[in-house]
């Protein structure tokens, strides 16, 4: 069957057409998002030890980490997606995903590799961070910027893979602008943000350790 992806040669045989709307699909994936971070922001407020930064920060790693784990780890794991005829979400999310870029379609090799690891290595340590930051863990700003150094190398190999490949994938400027640059640009602007603050943390905190050992 005919499928909306660009380029139109790109072959999917069994291809089955989106069934939920484009509204019900971000929709449902708002309102899931809102629920998660509602959630650890009422949980993190019973502690009066957290700042509302770091709450803010288990925030976005609570959302960040779950994206990573269920809605990327289901685009690694199922290469088929774009033949599922139940409607089931995560399939429609990235039938519909695709329009913006289809090289997720075409299971793209650099695609699926990202996403893998992202998925595998940088899921589950987002939610450690989370951890770690309610409980004022030692190794809590070392975790943050690993993840954040991964999450923006990852979403520099997705954009310059893009370039030379002729970044020819998106259905239209709608989908361009709206999928494939907004929706990728917070985990650049979010990632450096929080690298650039535990960079300064840890680097004031090696320097107060080796004031005190000059001291003694």
């Amino acid at each position: 069957m005919d499928h909306p992806y660009v380029p139109r040669d790109l072959h999917l045989p069994g291809y089955v057409p989106v069934s939920l709307s484009q509204s019900a699909i971000v929709g449902v994936y708002a309102l899931s998002s809102l629920l998660v971070v509602s959630l650890i922001w009422f949980l993190s407020g019973r502690s009066r030890n957290i700042s509302k930064l770091d709450r803010l920060l288990m925030c976005w790693w609570a959302f960040t980490g779950l994206t990573h784990m269920i809605l990327e780890g289901y685009f690694v794991f199922s290469p088929e997606f774009f033949k599922d005829k139940t409607g089931f979400y995560l399939a429609e999310v990235w039938k519909e995903y695709s329009k913006g870029d289809s090289r997720y379609a075409g299971r793209d090799s650099a695609i699926v590799s990202v996403e893998g690891i992202t998925a595998v290595l940088e899921g589950p340590p987002c939610l450690l961070a989370v951890y770690a930051i309610a409980k004022g863990k030692g190794y809590s700003y070392t975790l943050q910027f690993a993840i954040s150094l991964g999450q923006l190398y990852g979403t520099f190999v997705y954009f310059i893979t893009a370039i030379l490949e002729g970044d020819n994938f998106s259905a239209s400027p709608f989908y361009y602008y709206a999928y494939y640059i907004l929706a990728n640009s917070f985990w650049i602007l979010i990632p450096s943000l929080i690298a650039i603050r535990c960079w300064k943390k840890i680097s004031l905190a090696v320097q107060s350790q080796n004031q005190k050992k000059k001291v003694r």
